[in-house]
């Protein structure tokens, strides 16, 4: 059924296009996938874009359409290919867009609606059909239709005009990371047509929508449909849904639309990442009708048996694994170049050992939520940031928050509602994650991942670079890490720009393999103590010049050994090994140091140099609220150089390694030795391996630290210990 929709919906494009294949090329990019070669003005996304609830009959509007810029410019374009991107064939951006094209309506379905449906603009678009306008939709993420019947001449070429205006983020509504200078975790915009265009044949009284409501619990599935009247009485017609599985018939209703209806599920079938099973579902109205299916899931916050609050799927704790996925493409922008390349991100995240994943601060296609439904891959879902800076701009929040919930909710994958992230746009915070679990009570809620908690909703939230830590679960709430990690790693002739970034750099694969396995051992020791649930790790594949992707951008290398990721991601891990602590830091208790913070001597970290007239401060130092730092004495200038002796014992001591929290640039010389260098910022007390040299610089007794931290900008911290680490057998 599937391929004869795709093969329908491709010879009706095909026979209604009036351009040809010689008016459009793929720009030249900075980077391109393995499935740019296979896109074209016949083949732009050919199929069915919306699989819960399917009609066999459609014409598929992509391809190659006229387009006029704001100065004026004229252009073929290729929808649904954003103009940004490189596969529009256009690769510039506008803030307002005039889209034209031609198509006919096929005779058959002459005396029933034609629905005309776009599954996103962004931002603003209005609509008409032969000069007739049909009305003007704002959201960027969400889909909306309109009936163009009425607007249709008798016969012949009907045209369609879509007038676009997208501020992006000069104005103050929801665009996640769009941003007209893209730079850092900011990305290139995508503005007007970039989700499917597409017609289809109705009745006078036709299915406007479905609301269906798995119930494991009570061996049922909810089903409501919606009618769309058209003008005219609904009496006397029925709604017949019919649930199977495995093209068996396993239940069957019959009512009234508008009413809720429930088919029996005896000893469900349950869906789960590991076994992801789909009933399918038919609804017919009159003489209508359209195909769908669920998943029979339950997701819920209760106690194990250590009192802890968990996620539990199916009333069974699952601990989550899954990265931050991002929905970016190098050819595409927002719009992944086939359906294929849309599933690959799927299937690669579950190849992984990976169950769940961040869909941060964008919506996808419905498709996308189909393949993880079909593959098995939980979702937390975000809502898009936005600026949310006047009345009128958190009106829109609220309408396109409810558009993502009502658009989305029967998908099984699915499991949890992220109403902000860090405090972007943040407002009204109770009062919001309180609406959207009454939207959606039989989903978790998430009231603000990481930085901004307010108390409320489901769960809370952590970020932490690299990390990994973990928030201390509550009486009502479960603890999770929404962001950590971070390594970055460019690859040669796979990345967006010569010059890239990491939260934390890495020198090559085996050490990005090495440092990602020793998050996850600590991620999953946090498990049991002190009662974590999920981890999501920064990120799924590279995005423009942040590189600490565990792909590249364009998908075409795994930078990590993918069997030692997947086992880590799995929990098959060695367990945590024995801290113990021999140099320590200011953790705990403050250790007293000499330091200064204008630049002393050229040989200020020899072991003889003389530091008397030092100042004298106990650690750690840095300014307060930098994350992950104790502050015993204020730094707040650019630069600190620090000094203190330290005793070193006699005998071996096992696995010795530097345990500091640095932000930013860092030396570290034990007795005159440079032991330990790093760049950039953490946000907690990590390992860091002590140089050859500096190891063999330690000797029994009276030793020298001698440190020296550089600051460029945001919150600062620096302190220093040393450790041993002593590893455990595995289990």
């Amino acid at each position: 059924m599937k391929a004869q929709l795709a093969i329908l919906g491709m010879v009706l494009l095909t026979t209604g296009h009036h351009l040809q294949a010689q008016d459009w090329k793929v720009c030249d990019g900075p980077l391109k996938t393995r499935w740019t070669k296979d896109v074209s003005p016949g083949n732009a996304l050919p199929e069915y874009p919306r699989m819960q609830m399917v009609r066999r009959d459609w014409l598929n509007l992509n391809g190659l359409w006229d387009l006029k810029l704001a100065d004026g410019a004229s252009a073929k374009i290729l929808v649904p290919y954003p103009v940004e991107s490189a596969l529009s064939g256009v690769m510039k951006h506008s803030d307002r867009l005039v889209y034209r094209r031609t198509f006919e309506v096929p005779r058959a379905w002459g005396g029933q609606r034609v629905l005309l449906h776009f599954g996103a603009v962004d931002w603003e678009a209005k609509v008409s059909v032969n000069g007739k306008e049909l009305g003007t939709h704002r959201g960027g993420y969400d889909g909306f239709s309109f009936d163009v019947t009425d607007a249709l001449t008798p016969s012949g070429l009907q045209e369609l005009t879509v007038e676009v205006f997208d501020p992006t983020d000069s104005g103050q509504q929801p665009h996640g990371k769009q941003v007209l200078k893209p730079g850092g975790i900011m990305y290139t915009p995508t503005s007007g047509i970039w989700q499917t265009v597409w017609l289809e044949p109705v009745p006078e009284v036709g299915i406007e929508s479905l609301q269906i409501t798995p119930d494991p619990d009570g061996g049922a599935v909810r089903v409501k449909v919606n009618a769309r009247l058209n003008g005219t009485q609904q009496a006397g017609v029925g709604v017949v849904a019919v649930a199977l599985a495995a093209g068996q018939e396993v239940a069957r209703a019959k009512g009234e639309p508008g009413e809720e209806l429930r088919l029996p599920i005896s000893h469900p079938h349950l869906w789960s990442p590991d076994d992801p099973f789909l009933y399918d579902l038919t609804i017919e109205m009159g003489q209508d009708s359209v195909t769908s299916y669920f998943g029979m899931r339950k997701i819920a916050i209760a106690k194990d048996e250590a009192g802890i609050n968990r996620l539990m799927l199916n009333g069974k704790f699952t601990f989550q694994v899954g990265p931050l996925d991002q929905g970016f493409w190098p050819d595409g922008i927002y719009t992944a170049p086939t359906d294929e390349a849309l599933k690959f991100d799927i299937e690669i995240t579950r190849k992984l050992g990976m169950n769940c994943t961040r869909k941060h601060v964008k919506v996808e296609p419905d498709r996308w939520y189909y393949w993880c439904d079909k593959l098995g891959l939980l979702v937390w879902q975000d809502m898009p940031a936005g600026g949310n800076g006047n009345a009128e701009a958190k009106k829109q929040f609220e309408a396109e928050l409810k558009r993502l919930i009502e658009g989305r909710r029967t998908h099984p994958s699915i499991i949890m509602w992220v109403v902000f992230n860090e405090g972007w746009g943040q407002y009204d915070t109770e009062r919001l994650t309180a609406w959207v679990k009454s939207m959606d009570p039989r989903r978790l809620v998430n009231n603000a991942s990481g930085w901004t908690d307010q108390k409320c909703g489901d769960v809370i939230d952590m970020h932490n670079y690299p990390g990994p830590g973990s928030p201390k679960p509550e009486a009502t709430r479960a603890a999770v890490l929404g962001e950590f990690g971070g390594l970055g790693l460019g690859v040669d002739a796979h990345t967006w720009t010569k010059q890239t970034w990491g939260y934390r750099g890495m020198s090559s694969r085996e050490e990005l393999t090495r440092s990602y396995v020793k998050l996850l051992t600590k991620a999953w020791a946090l498990k049991d103590n002190p009662g974590l649930c999920a981890v999501i790790y920064t990120q799924i594949t590279d995005v423009e010049t942040e590189c600490n992707g565990l792909l590249t951008y364009d998908r075409e290398v795994v930078k990590v050994d993918l069997e030692r990721a997947a086992d880590a991601n799995r929990g098959n891990v060695p367990p945590p090994p024995e801290v113990k602590a021999i140099v320590p830091t200011s953790q705990q208790d403050g250790v007293r140091w000499r330091y200064v913070i204008e630049k002393p001597a050229g040989d200020w970290f020899q072991p003889g140099f003389d530091d008397s007239a030092w100042k004298e401060g106990l650690g750690g130092f840095g300014t307060k609220g930098t994350p992950g730092a104790i502050v015993r004495t204020e730094w707040k200038n650019d630069d600190i150089w620090l000094r203190r002796s330290f005793e070193w014992p006699a005998g071996k001591i096992e696995n010795p390694l530097l345990l500091a929290h640095h932000d930013e640039d860092v030396e570290i010389y034990i007795n005159g030795v440079l032991a330990g260098k790093a760049g950039g910022y953490i946000t907690d007390y990590e390992e860091m391996p002590l140089t050859p040299e500096g190891r063999a610089a330690l000797r029994p007794g009276k030793n020298v630290f001698a440190v020296h931290c550089h600051q460029t900008q945001g919150g600062q911290y620096i302190d220093v210990g040393i450790i041993s680490l002593i590893q455990k057998p595995r289990r």
